[in-house]
């Protein structure tokens, strides 16, 4: 009897985790190496979970493709290794459990790590072994990128007509990381062809049963889960999960209550855990009506409206500058808030903050964007990818919000060897293209994890572009990613050629997204060179360097040379852009108050008016 005729008439019990039982042994390698190196283990894991109960047992293949095996360097493997883990779960099934070959997902929060088509060849090589070495079904499981599964679900039914199991995972009870509920994601797998939908990971009994109180039975599909042993701990380094034998047993009956036919386990289960569901489900016979659970619905609030206008609009019709203004260093902070109200009342639209640039601490820029703005200035402020985890930058930009702070700059952020903590540890959840867009998901009201915000923030975000390489045309197609992923305009590294600056709009004129470009001026010839040899993404010109190598030691000299070349510069951006983007050298915001005081002078001369009238 086939797979989905058994489900007809009764509830399977699927196997527990392969992970865990090799991870238990002290085994922390490639786990699906094992199928090669440890045959005689694999297969013993396998006949422990069909000695407990199990009705259907997995391949132990779930990372058994080139893009998660070529972290082991066994990306040529890939055949050799699905071969031989599905001739394994044969060979202990000895016809008494049906065979799933299990394919996992490859994306997570980090969805463009590597496109839908080579996680695809790479799921179509695993598919093409299981479907030649003969196995009951296919198992898609642990998939938080509902488009990955999407994709491969399509891509597998047009390659089989054997059953397939499609298994989302959430961060939240009942909701998946894109916000889509998740009654409405199983009805999208079957109708995308799947014969089995359900849920695995992530997520221990207690919120796996939540989830599936708000899951209507499908019209043709059936349900399937396997939840983890409980939430995972740490301890002495090692995870562990919590979870009695008979309260797991207890809850996969409670399971089939809410319509789930195949029950297995995921992370922290073990035959122990098969077993007592084999003695809590047994007798059960499977539902055909349910009612479900209704829910208190989060509603989603619009964002509030903004006092001001959001710069990516000003700036697509007039000039608009912004002005960086370095938080201090130090815990004297009366400078810097005097220095940020009169560059913003000199004319700038923001003052911005970077986010300890250089990887070197400063105090912290939403604490200070919070203090200007208590004094009528409008802040900008950095977030780069490296200082917080997925959970310290939620928490940030929720903050932000919290504080009336809605222009944002996305980065990905100095690395840590090049600042005054050369040891210290850099983040990188998340490149700067996820975060951008990731601030507009919470644009959207839904959390990174996909839980509902009640109320939509309201960022504008901009991104970084550096214009400073050999060839501009080379660094478009960046920008254009940046732009998919939902940045609202852009801000360029400084650029000290009229050259450069030509160069970069005839490379973006073609683009709708706005461009605010980077001009600063140069105080001294030793930080000229400090800035062309050792800052990443700035190179100055041979003739900046010469003109300010010229001044020697004359400071003052030495300043008026270094406006004079940020005028030029500015002159020839203003005939290009409407975006002046002006960075503050070491606070010197006097620098800064003269060349904005420039930029409105050129505009009123143009628009044939005195500065003054």
């Amino acid at each position: 009897m086939g797979l989905l005729e058994k489900l007809q008439t009764s509830i399977l019990i699927g196997d527990g985790a392969m992970g865990t039982m090799l991870y238990s042994t002290g085994l922390a390698s490639c786990h699906e190496e094992l199928n090669l190196l440890q045959p005689a283990l694999v297969e013993k894991i396998h006949q422990d979970y069909i000695a407990a109960g199990a009705d259907v047992i997995q391949t132990n293949t779930y990372g058994a493709n080139a893009i998660k095996l070529a972290r082991y360097g066994l990306e040529n493997k890939v055949q050799e290794i699905n071969i031989a883990a599905t001739q394994l779960a044969k060979k202990a099934a000895n016809n008494e459990a049906y065979i799933l070959g299990t394919i996992g997902g490859i994306r997570d929060i980090r969805n463009t790590d590597y496109t839908l088509a080579e996680i695809l060849e790479g799921v179509k090589a695993q598919a093409t072994v299981f479907l030649t070495e003969g196995v009951d079904g296919i198992l898609l499981e642990t998939y938080y990128d509902f488009d990955e599964l999407i994709a491969t679900l399509d891509m597998l039914r047009g390659m089989t007509t054997l059953p397939i199991i499609a298994q989302v995972s959430m961060h939240e009870a009942g909701v998946l990381q894109n916000g889509k509920a998740l009654n409405e994601a199983l009805v999208e797998l079957e109708a995308h062809g799947a014969d089995v939908v359900g849920v695995n990971c992530r997520l221990g009994p207690f919120h796996t049963i939540q989830a599936f109180e708000q899951v209507d039975l499908p019209d043709h599909a059936f349900l399937s889960t396997y939840p983890n042993a409980s939430l995972l701990d740490v301890e002495d380094g090692r995870i562990v999960y919590e979870s009695e034998y008979d309260y797991f047993g207890r809850a996969a009956a409670t399971l089939c209550q809410q319509g789930v036919r195949l029950i297995g386990g995921c992370c922290g289960t073990t035959p122990k855990h098969i077993a007592a569901v084999k003695q809590h489900v047994a007798h059960l016979q499977p539902i055909t009506a349910k009612t479900k659970r209704s829910i208190a619905v989060d509603f989603v609030k619009e964002a509030e409206p903004r006092t001001v206008e959001p710069l990516h609009e000003k700036v697509k019709r007039e000039r608009s500058i912004i002005v960086e203004l370095d938080t201090p260093r130090h815990l004297e902070v009366e400078g810097f808030i005097e220095g940020a109200k009169q560059l913003y009342a000199a004319g700038a639209d923001v003052v911005m903050m970077a986010d300890n640039s250089l990887a070197s601490p400063r105090i912290s820029n939403s604490a200070m964007g919070a203090m200007i703005k208590e004094q009528g200035v409008r802040p900008l402020t950095h977030i780069t990818c490296r200082d917080r985890n997925l959970i310290g930058l939620q928490s940030h930009l929720m903050g932000l919000n919290a504080l009336g702070i809605h222009d944002v700059l996305a980065v990905t952020g100095d690395p840590t060897k090049v600042g005054d903590f050369p040891g210290a540890t850099s983040v990188y959840d998340v490149t700067s293209f996820e975060l951008i867009a990731l601030i507009k998901q919470l644009n959207e009201g839904v959390s990174f994890s996909g839980k509902p915000l009640r109320k939509k923030a309201n960022f504008s975000v901009a991104a970084a572009f550096n214009p400073n390489v050999r060839v501009v045309e080379r660094a478009i197609p960046r920008l254009e990613k940046k732009i998919e992923h939902g940045a609202d305009y852009f801000i360029s590294q400084p650029v000290y050629t009229k050259e450069k600056i030509i160069e970069t709009y005839e490379a973006t004129k073609h683009l709708t997204t706005p461009i605010y470009i980077g001009i600063m001026p140069v105080t001294s010839y030793r930080s000229a060179e400090f800035l062309h040899h050792e800052v990443p993404g700035i190179k100055l010109s041979d003739e900046v360097l010469a003109r300010m190598r010229a001044c020697g030691e004359d400071k003052e000299l030495a300043t008026a040379e270094g406006i004079a070349i940020a005028k030029e510069l500015v002159d020839t951006a203003m005939q290009y852009f409407n975006g002046i983007y002006l960075i503050t050298p070491f606070l010197r915001y006097d620098m800064t108050l003269q060349l904005i005081a420039h930029i409105q002078q050129q505009d009123a001369i143009t628009k044939g008016v005195s500065i003054n009238g």
